[in-house]
């Protein structure tokens, strides 16, 4: 599937950003133009069933992944990819063949989910949101509550299907957790950093480490971004 995007910047290298499960391009709002000021044009899509892209009949990671390829530029200079979109950037990699790969908090291992209060999250109210995401600016709680409103909730299907953790990295690779991270515990950071991946937290930050400390995410990128 052709997904659609949204563009900041126009410099001479590319960095494409893979949003999460139930939002869109627009997540990167307050980072993409960052991101850009490096000397990039940033390319961020809308995943199949999000944002501005069509909803699909089946969602996994590996349809996410063909998405990426079909969509992207081929060899961009910087991939970055939070949650869901994380494991679809991990499949994408060896084909997209991104020079460098950024994983925030991501979405690689299966855990035990409540699927049908997750798919009821479409509903939520501007109040609900900001209770469960007291560290947001109004702006990005405004937002969420727009994207979940084009968000096809057969979606959550894809976390079903997640990869697993993975072996060494295809590309020099950097995994920026929360604190403390859920989705990647102690153990599997550990087993990651001896399998060759740069492994980085941002103090205090939730799951959504670009909403809820943006500039702790962006140092997070220290070093990466040149």
């Amino acid at each position: 599937m052709r997904l659609a995007t949204r563009v900041w910047g126009d410099g001479p290298r590319t960095a494409v950003l893979v949003h999460g499960i139930m939002t869109d391009s627009r997540t990167w709002n307050r980072v993409a133009p960052a991101i850009a000021h490096h000397g990039y044009r940033v390319i961020a899509v809308d995943l199949r069933g999000h944002g501005a892209s069509d909803h699909a009949a089946t969602y996994s990671p590996a349809e996410l992944a063909a998405d990426l390829i079909e969509t992207l530029p081929p060899t961009p200079d910087l991939a970055i990819a939070h949650s869901l979109g994380s494991a679809a950037l991990l499949i994408a990699v060896p084909e997209l063949r991104c020079a460098r790969a950024i994983h925030c908090d991501p979405a690689w291992l299966r855990r035990p989910r409540d699927w049908d209060a997750l798919r009821a999250v479409k509903q939520a109210t501007w109040a609900e949101l900001r209770a469960a995401q007291p560290r947001w600016h109004d702006d990005d709680i405004a937002t969420e509550q727009q994207a979940l409103a084009t968000w096809d909730p057969a979606s959550v299907d894809a976390l079903r299907q997640l990869p697993g953790l993975p072996d060494s990295p295809a590309v020099p690779s950097l995994v920026l957790l929360a604190d403390p991270s859920e989705r990647i515990p102690p153990a599997e950071a550990s087993a990651l950093r001896g399998s060759g991946w740069h492994l980085r937290t941002v103090e205090g930050a939730g799951h959504t480490i670009h909403h809820d400390d943006p500039a702790g995410f962006l140092h997070g990128l220290r070093g990466w971004l040149q």
